[in-house]
Protein backbone atom coordinates (compact mmCIF):
# COMPACT_ATOMS: atom_id res chain seq x y z
CA UNK A 1 0.00 0.00 0.00
CA UNK A 2 1.36 3.57 -0.76
CA UNK A 3 1.78 6.34 1.21
CA UNK A 4 -1.07 8.17 -1.17
CA UNK A 5 -3.56 5.55 -0.61
CA UNK A 6 -3.19 6.04 3.31
CA UNK A 7 -4.36 9.99 2.80
CA UNK A 8 -6.98 9.45 0.29
CA UNK A 9 -10.57 8.95 1.49
CA UNK A 10 -11.24 6.46 -1.16
CA UNK A 11 -9.84 3.27 -2.19
CA UNK A 12 -7.54 4.10 -5.05
CA UNK A 13 -7.14 0.40 -6.36
CA UNK A 14 -10.75 -0.35 -6.17
CA UNK A 15 -10.84 2.76 -8.59
CA UNK A 16 -8.29 1.83 -10.72
CA UNK A 17 -9.60 -1.34 -11.27
CA UNK A 18 -13.35 0.33 -11.95
CA UNK A 19 -11.94 2.20 -14.38
CA UNK A 20 -10.12 -0.36 -15.91
CA UNK A 21 -12.79 -2.68 -16.25
CA UNK A 22 -15.21 -0.48 -17.74
CA UNK A 23 -12.62 1.95 -20.05
CA UNK A 24 -10.25 -0.25 -22.22
CA UNK A 25 -8.72 3.33 -23.04
CA UNK A 26 -8.18 4.46 -19.20
CA UNK A 27 -6.68 0.61 -18.25
CA UNK A 28 -4.17 0.98 -21.44
CA UNK A 29 -2.88 4.85 -19.50
CA UNK A 30 -3.20 3.23 -16.26
CA UNK A 31 -0.01 1.02 -17.74
CA UNK A 32 1.80 3.91 -19.35
CA UNK A 33 1.89 6.65 -17.32
CA UNK A 34 2.20 7.86 -14.01
CA UNK A 35 0.38 6.59 -11.06
CA UNK A 36 -2.18 8.79 -9.46
CA UNK A 37 -0.79 10.81 -6.78
CA UNK A 38 -2.66 14.29 -6.25
CA UNK A 39 0.05 15.04 -3.02
CA UNK A 40 -2.32 16.33 -1.00
CA UNK A 41 -1.23 18.78 1.57
CA UNK A 42 -3.72 17.55 4.50
CA UNK A 43 -2.26 21.08 6.62
CA UNK A 44 -3.55 23.84 4.55
CA UNK A 45 -6.34 25.38 5.22
CA UNK A 46 -9.35 26.20 2.59
CA UNK A 47 -8.60 29.90 3.21
CA UNK A 48 -4.83 29.38 2.93
CA UNK A 49 -5.37 26.88 -0.31
CA UNK A 50 -7.55 29.57 -2.07
CA UNK A 51 -5.50 32.18 -1.06
CA UNK A 52 -2.99 30.64 -2.83
CA UNK A 53 -5.25 29.63 -5.86
CA UNK A 54 -6.00 33.37 -6.46
CA UNK A 55 -2.27 34.54 -6.35
CA UNK A 56 -2.21 31.97 -9.05
CA UNK A 57 -4.46 32.91 -10.83
CA UNK A 58 -3.98 34.86 -15.00
CA UNK A 59 -0.16 34.35 -14.56
CA UNK A 60 2.92 32.17 -14.79
CA UNK A 61 3.92 30.15 -12.09
CA UNK A 62 6.89 31.81 -11.67
CA UNK A 63 5.81 35.41 -11.27
CA UNK A 64 2.84 33.63 -9.16
CA UNK A 65 5.32 32.18 -6.53
CA UNK A 66 7.32 35.05 -6.32
CA UNK A 67 4.24 37.22 -5.66
CA UNK A 68 2.93 34.62 -3.02
CA UNK A 69 5.99 34.40 -1.18
CA UNK A 70 5.79 38.31 -1.01
CA UNK A 71 2.42 37.83 0.64
CA UNK A 72 3.24 34.84 2.68
CA UNK A 73 6.08 37.58 4.40
CA UNK A 74 3.10 40.22 5.47
CA UNK A 75 2.03 37.08 8.03
CA UNK A 76 2.72 37.61 11.23
CA UNK A 77 3.64 34.04 12.13
CA UNK A 78 5.84 33.02 9.33
CA UNK A 79 2.58 32.26 7.37
CA UNK A 80 -0.27 33.61 5.30
CA UNK A 81 -1.62 36.41 6.33
CA UNK A 82 -4.68 35.09 8.90
CA UNK A 83 -8.14 36.29 7.68
CA UNK A 84 -8.04 39.21 10.14
CA UNK A 85 -4.61 40.29 9.00
CA UNK A 86 -5.46 40.08 5.66
CA UNK A 87 -8.25 42.63 6.48
CA UNK A 88 -5.98 44.96 8.22
CA UNK A 89 -3.27 44.92 5.58
CA UNK A 90 -3.89 48.19 3.01
CA UNK A 91 -4.30 48.08 -0.19
CA UNK A 92 -1.08 49.75 -1.31
CA UNK A 93 0.96 47.23 0.56
CA UNK A 94 -0.39 44.46 -1.34
CA UNK A 95 0.00 46.50 -4.60
CA UNK A 96 4.09 46.46 -3.62
CA UNK A 97 3.58 42.73 -3.22
CA UNK A 98 2.81 42.74 -6.71
CA UNK A 99 -1.36 41.89 -6.70
CA UNK A 100 -3.85 43.54 -9.17
CA UNK A 101 -6.77 45.46 -7.66
CA UNK A 102 -8.70 42.50 -8.33
CA UNK A 103 -6.79 40.41 -6.60
CA UNK A 104 -6.83 42.22 -3.25
CA UNK A 105 -10.64 42.38 -3.99
CA UNK A 106 -10.87 38.37 -3.77
CA UNK A 107 -8.52 37.78 -1.22
CA UNK A 108 -10.47 40.67 1.22
CA UNK A 109 -13.43 39.06 -0.13
CA UNK A 110 -11.98 35.76 0.69
CA UNK A 111 -10.96 36.48 4.25
CA UNK A 112 -14.08 38.14 5.31
CA UNK A 113 -15.71 35.03 4.49
CA UNK A 114 -13.76 32.88 6.33
CA UNK A 115 -13.87 34.92 9.12
CA UNK A 116 -18.41 34.67 8.40
CA UNK A 117 -17.88 31.08 8.59
CA UNK A 118 -18.88 30.53 4.82
CA UNK A 119 -15.61 29.46 3.58
CA UNK A 120 -15.23 26.41 6.73
CA UNK A 121 -12.23 25.07 8.50
CA UNK A 122 -10.30 21.78 7.10
CA UNK A 123 -12.51 19.98 9.58
CA UNK A 124 -15.65 21.23 8.18
CA UNK A 125 -14.80 20.68 4.83
CA UNK A 126 -14.38 17.03 5.28
CA UNK A 127 -18.33 16.85 6.38
CA UNK A 128 -19.44 19.16 3.43
CA UNK A 129 -20.87 17.36 0.06
CA UNK A 130 -19.05 18.47 -3.17
CA UNK A 131 -21.71 20.15 -4.17
CA UNK A 132 -22.47 22.14 -0.64
CA UNK A 133 -18.41 23.21 -0.71
CA UNK A 134 -18.82 24.36 -4.55
CA UNK A 135 -21.91 26.47 -3.73
CA UNK A 136 -20.09 27.99 -0.53
CA UNK A 137 -16.68 28.55 -2.17
CA UNK A 138 -17.95 29.66 -5.77
CA UNK A 139 -19.65 32.79 -3.51
CA UNK A 140 -15.72 34.52 -2.71
CA UNK A 141 -15.20 37.20 -5.33
CA UNK A 142 -12.74 35.82 -8.22
CA UNK A 143 -13.31 32.17 -7.07
CA UNK A 144 -14.96 30.28 -10.15
CA UNK A 145 -15.96 26.40 -10.36
CA UNK A 146 -12.31 25.45 -11.85
CA UNK A 147 -10.51 26.89 -8.50
CA UNK A 148 -13.38 24.50 -6.59
CA UNK A 149 -13.01 21.77 -8.69
CA UNK A 150 -8.72 22.00 -8.25
CA UNK A 151 -9.32 22.53 -4.09
CA UNK A 152 -11.42 19.31 -4.18
CA UNK A 153 -9.23 16.70 -6.08
CA UNK A 154 -5.44 18.44 -4.67
CA UNK A 155 -6.90 19.73 -1.09
CA UNK A 156 -9.26 17.26 -0.21
CA UNK A 157 -9.11 14.41 -2.62
CA UNK A 158 -12.50 13.56 -3.58
CA UNK A 159 -12.88 10.53 -5.32
CA UNK A 160 -15.54 12.47 -8.12
CA UNK A 161 -14.47 15.54 -9.64
CA UNK A 162 -14.61 15.98 -13.42
CA UNK A 163 -13.46 19.45 -14.55
CA UNK A 164 -15.34 19.46 -18.02
CA UNK A 165 -14.02 23.09 -18.41
CA UNK A 166 -10.11 22.38 -18.14
CA UNK A 167 -8.24 22.41 -21.00
CA UNK A 168 -5.63 19.53 -20.24
CA UNK A 169 -8.72 17.41 -19.44
CA UNK A 170 -10.47 18.02 -22.89
CA UNK A 171 -7.21 17.77 -25.25
CA UNK A 172 -6.29 14.85 -23.20
CA UNK A 173 -9.36 13.05 -23.59
CA UNK A 174 -9.07 14.07 -27.32
CA UNK A 175 -5.83 12.35 -27.63
CA UNK A 176 -6.91 9.60 -25.43
CA UNK A 177 -9.90 8.54 -27.41
CA UNK A 178 -8.16 9.55 -30.81
CA UNK A 179 -10.01 12.79 -31.95
CA UNK A 180 -9.70 15.84 -33.73
CA UNK A 181 -11.81 18.27 -32.09
CA UNK A 182 -12.06 18.98 -28.49
CA UNK A 183 -15.24 17.71 -26.26
CA UNK A 184 -17.91 20.12 -25.83
CA UNK A 185 -17.91 20.69 -22.03
CA UNK A 186 -21.77 19.00 -21.52
CA UNK A 187 -19.90 15.89 -23.90
CA UNK A 188 -17.43 15.32 -21.62
CA UNK A 189 -19.80 15.53 -18.86
CA UNK A 190 -22.40 13.23 -20.64
CA UNK A 191 -18.89 10.74 -21.47
CA UNK A 192 -17.90 11.00 -18.14
CA UNK A 193 -20.97 9.25 -16.54
CA UNK A 194 -19.39 5.94 -17.71
CA UNK A 195 -16.17 6.63 -15.28
CA UNK A 196 -18.52 7.38 -11.80
CA UNK A 197 -18.09 7.16 -9.20
CA UNK A 198 -14.41 7.89 -9.87
CA UNK A 199 -14.36 10.87 -12.09
CA UNK A 200 -11.34 12.18 -10.42
CA UNK A 201 -8.95 9.53 -11.11
CA UNK A 202 -9.88 9.53 -14.96
CA UNK A 203 -9.14 13.44 -15.27
CA UNK A 204 -5.89 12.39 -13.52
CA UNK A 205 -5.45 10.39 -16.69
CA UNK A 206 -6.43 12.27 -19.06
CA UNK A 207 -4.22 15.29 -17.61
CA UNK A 208 -1.29 12.28 -18.21
CA UNK A 209 -2.24 11.61 -21.63
CA UNK A 210 -2.46 15.33 -22.58
CA UNK A 211 1.38 15.95 -21.17
CA UNK A 212 2.63 12.51 -22.76
CA UNK A 213 1.22 13.99 -26.20
CA UNK A 214 3.20 17.33 -25.62
CA UNK A 215 2.14 20.16 -26.74
CA UNK A 216 3.42 19.78 -30.95
CA UNK A 217 0.72 16.99 -31.00
CA UNK A 218 -2.11 18.85 -28.73
CA UNK A 219 -1.73 22.43 -30.64
CA UNK A 220 -3.51 20.42 -33.69
CA UNK A 221 -6.64 19.63 -32.20
CA UNK A 222 -9.56 21.92 -33.27
CA UNK A 223 -11.84 23.30 -30.77
CA UNK A 224 -15.17 22.07 -29.95
CA UNK A 225 -17.32 21.55 -33.07
CA UNK A 226 -20.57 24.15 -33.02
CA UNK A 227 -23.84 22.42 -33.21
CA UNK A 228 -25.95 23.76 -36.21
CA UNK A 229 -28.98 25.27 -35.62
CA UNK A 230 -31.82 23.25 -37.92
CA UNK A 231 -33.84 26.38 -39.18
CA UNK A 232 -37.17 26.76 -38.31
CA UNK A 233 -40.13 24.69 -40.31
CA UNK A 234 -43.65 25.70 -40.87
CA UNK A 235 -46.47 22.78 -40.17
CA UNK A 236 -45.92 21.76 -43.87
CA UNK A 237 -42.00 21.27 -43.12
CA UNK A 238 -40.72 23.77 -44.97
CA UNK A 239 -38.48 26.61 -44.35
CA UNK A 240 -41.30 30.17 -44.08
CA UNK A 241 -40.99 32.50 -46.48
CA UNK A 242 -42.70 36.24 -47.09
CA UNK A 243 -43.31 36.76 -50.36
CA UNK A 244 -42.74 40.95 -51.19
CA UNK A 245 -46.35 41.39 -52.03
CA UNK A 246 -47.66 40.13 -48.52
CA UNK A 247 -44.95 42.23 -46.58
CA UNK A 248 -45.69 45.21 -44.57
CA UNK A 249 -44.71 48.36 -46.32
CA UNK A 250 -44.04 51.28 -43.76
CA UNK A 251 -46.70 54.17 -43.26
CA UNK A 252 -46.09 57.40 -45.11
CA UNK A 253 -48.05 60.45 -43.67
CA UNK A 254 -49.74 62.29 -46.69
CA UNK A 255 -49.00 65.81 -46.83
CA UNK A 256 -52.13 68.22 -46.80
Amino acid sequence: MTETSLVLPFDLSAAVAHLSNCDPCIARLVQEAVAFDPNIDHKQSPYESLLEAIAYQSISGKAAATIYARIKALGANGGPPTPQEMLNLKTQTLRKAGLSGAKILAMKDLAQKTIDGIVPTHEEALKLSDDELVERLISVRGVGAWTVEMFLIFRLGRPDVLPIHDLGVQKGWSVAYNKKHMPRPKELLAFGERWRPYRTVASWYMWRAFEKAGYAATNKIRPPKLKRKRPKATTSGRKSKRSKSTRSKPKINNPR
